[in-house]
Order: structure tokens, then sequence, then C-alpha cells
């Protein structure tokens, strides 16, 4: 959304929480804050994970003409608004059927004189969160998993569900811009944020095989992410692009601005042409972090806990036999004379060009080139901004707001980057119900 580093923004450690008192800095300006002043009109359907302690995080405050979806609060508590204001009627819903219709009313609706810019993310296939002993954070309608008769495993099949109706919906969308005259003139961005939460984490089922690792870890499996682009403005296409691309590169991408972190990755995706990018700084925080260069990707992993020293092994998905699979990603040759990637022979190099899922830790073989990566990568987090992150305060509780979750802290007047990590939060605690 910005074009910056987490790592530049404080928002490097962990997520956002619901009554956590912490969000993206008001100070920043956003992708749909730019677009509007370029005459589009934009619109937020879906998850947004960015902050809404405060009304002025929330997206009607941050760009975006119209919004419809959750904060994303991650506890029990009703979420779901149109606006600023709750919406209790889509309690018991499907929320991606629910945001796929509300995308094609924008699409039918827009006034065609002007750029349109929707953002759309899911929520769709993340797992929600259980509230008793059998519950499946899993969910998906009968009707898309009854197209999986073959899949024995249960939890593979609902996950297998979210995923059709994930593509139905998308199907659904992209119908709605042709009939509005509109796909021909389109760019349709589609991405995922992380890897898969596999092998039960998250109490989800996804799969990144042949990869290592999973979601919030700093292997291959958890950081390269899979999507695609189309559009009838892209030169070459049908192909798979392998080119470094950053998430950060979106932005200036989309609105060829320079002066950020991210780069304009146009040519690349619409020309095959070489990527610009040659480094990403994957992230750094509590001694552990990644870095690639080139075909070469550095991971060091400190001694504290965290995800990438505890879920480093190559997952299978449930009640697939991986050797019938056709796979994009060819895995390199095991070398058993290298040592293992941990804590203690950390830091890790590995050529992930030759070597994507991380079998070889060739970091001995090149020892002056890990001693520059990790040399860089502790420069740039040596000038990051401090983490936002603030503790969780009890007055953001759904029991204090009528069982939801709301903003629930007013910004003093004239504060442009408020952190809201007082001593006595219950003074600026907004329409509290006790």
């Amino acid at each position: 959304m910005t074009g910056r580093h987490p790592m530049q923004l404080g928002l490097q450690r962990s997520v956002i929480l619901g009554h956590a008192p912490w969000g993206l800095g008001t100070n920043e300006t956003i992708m749909p804050e730019y677009l509007r002043d370029l005459g589009y009109a934009t619109h937020a359907v879906g998850k947004w994970h960015l902050g809404f302690f405060a009304k002025e995080l929330t997206p009607l405050y941050r760009g975006f003409d119209s919004y419809y979806g959750w904060a994303e609060a991650g506890y029990w508590g009703y979420d779901f608004r149109d606006g600023i204001d709750l919406d209790r009627s889509a309690n018991g819903s499907y929320s991606t059927e629910l945001f796929a219709s509300r995308a094609e009313r924008i699409i039918q609706n827009h006034d065609s004189s002007k750029p349109l810019f929707l953002y759309l993310p899911y929520q769709a296939v993340h797992s929600g969160i259980p509230s008793q002993p059998g519950y499946n954070p899993l969910e998906a309608p009968k009707k898309y998993t009854d197209r999986f008769p073959y899949i024995t495993d249960p939890n593979r099949k609902l996950f297998a569900g979210m995923v059709s109706a994930l593509d139905d919906a998308i199907g659904n969308v992209t119908a709605a811009l042709s009939a509005k005259g509109l796909l021909d003139n389109s760019v349709i961005i589609f991405s995922t944020d992380n890897g898969g939460p596999a092998n039960g984490f998250d109490m989800n089922h996804a799969c990144n095989w042949p990869l290592r690792g999973l979601k919030a870890t700093y292997w291959e499996g958890g950081m390269r992410a899979t999507g695609f682009i189309w559009s009838p403005l892209l030169k070459k296409r049908g192909r798979v692009s392998n080119q470094m691309v950053h998430v950060t590169d979106w932005l200036p991408t989309i609105m060829h601005l320079a002066e950020l972190y991210g780069m304009n990755m146009w040519q690349t995706l619409s020309e095959d042409l070489p990527s610009p990018r040659d480094e990403i700084i994957h992230n750094y925080d509590k001694t552990t972090g990644a870095i690639r260069q080139g075909p070469y990707k550095v991971i060091v992993i400190g001694k504290e806990a965290s995800y990438t020293k505890s879920y480093d092994k190559w997952y299978k998905p449930e009640s697939i036999d991986v050797s019938k699979l056709n796979l994009t990603v060819k895995c390199g040759v095991r070398d058993p004379s290298l040592p293992a990637c941990t804590n203690d022979t950390s830091p890790c190099l590995f050529h992930v060009v030759d070597d994507p899922c991380e079998f070889n830790n060739i970091a001995q073989r090149h020892p002056q080139l890990v001693q520059k990566m990790v040399k860089r990568l502790l420069d740039v987090a040596s000038r990051s901004q401090a983490p936002r992150n603030c503790p969780t305060e009890r007055w953001g509780a759904p029991v204090y707001h009528g069982h939801a979750w709301v903003p629930w802290i007013k910004i003093p007047p004239g504060v442009k980057d408020f952190r809201a990590c007082p001593p006595h939060m219950a003074d600026l605690v907004d329409d509290l119900h006790i």
C-alpha cells in the first residue's frame, strides 16, 4: 500500500490485533490516496489489517471512497462493516460470496468516464477462529466441497472448497468488468501475501510443497508468494515469470513512482525483461531475518524463538501422492556432506535459483559473500523504524462496545502520527459501554 518496506514503517513484528492501539502511521500516504488525486474512483472490499483503534486509521479516512469488509480483529466479537458502520445483516453469510457481490455492484454502478481502482482482499483461504472443541476453522458451503469427491482428507477437501469458491468469485468479478465494457482496459493483479499455513499451522491445511517451511517463516515456503497478472495490455502473455519482485514493487509499478523501496516492474511483467531488482530484504527482527541478492539468499536464525526455527521442514499435503504431482518448482540435488541450517550453523546461505527447496547450506563455501550479505541486512535493520507494536488494551475488547470490534480511541486534535501507547488509555477511549 505504501511502496515502503515494513522495516521502514515499524511494522516488521507480528500482526495488529483488534485491541492493540497501533497500526500503519497516519502520516503515511497509501495507494488509493495517490490514485484518487489522479481522478480514480477508489473502493476497498474485504480485509483491512492496517489498524482500526481510531477511525482515522480506517479505509474511508485513507483514500477509499467506499469500504465493505472486516478489520481483522483476530479474536471473537462481531467484525463486519459497510463504510464505518457495523453491518449485522452480513452475519451468517459466506464472505467470499458477499465480497464478490459487492465488487460486482461497484463495477456495475461505476461511472465509466473515470478510472477505477478496486482493492479486493478476500478472507479465503484464511482459517477462522475456533470457538469450541470440534469446531473447524476452515469453512466452505457444501456445493463447493462436493466438487472434490476424490479428495479423502476432510481438511484438504474443505480447503479445496474454499479455493473453488474464490475461483468462482474472481470469475464473477471478471465477468462484471466485461459486461461493463471495462475488461479490455483493465489490469487484474492476483497475489497471495505469504506462503501457505501448511501442516496444520494456524489450524489450516495449505500446501507449499516442495518448498521448505510455511507461513511466518523466512524459508522459501513462507516468502515465495504466487500470483498472476491478466491484462490485454501485457505485451508477452502466457508465461511464468521468475524475475525477482517484492511486494513493495506493486505501488510504483502501478503508479510509476520513484524514491520508494519498491521498483517499477511493468516492463518486467509485460515484456519479460530482466527485473530491475537484484536485492530483497525479507525482514529482520529479534535477531532473525533473511536477505536475497541475485540468486543467493542468507537466513540468519537467532537464539530467540521464531517460526523460522520451529517450522523448518518440508511439509507434504495430506492424502496426496506427491510423486505424481507435476511441479513447477524443481528441487535441486541434496548434498549430504553440507551442514544443516540451524541457529548453531547460522547464518546460512542458499542458491535459491538452483536450490529453491533450500536443501543445501553452502555458507562454508562462500564465507565472504555471507559476511557481505549479513552486513547489508544488519545495516538496513539498524536504520529501520522501531516496531510500532503496543501491548493490547482491554478497552478495545468487544465486551465494552456492544460485543463488536469498533474504533475505540480518540486521536487528540492536531496529532499527525498518533502512537497509542500511553499509560492511561482510558483517558482516550471513545464511547465506552460498560
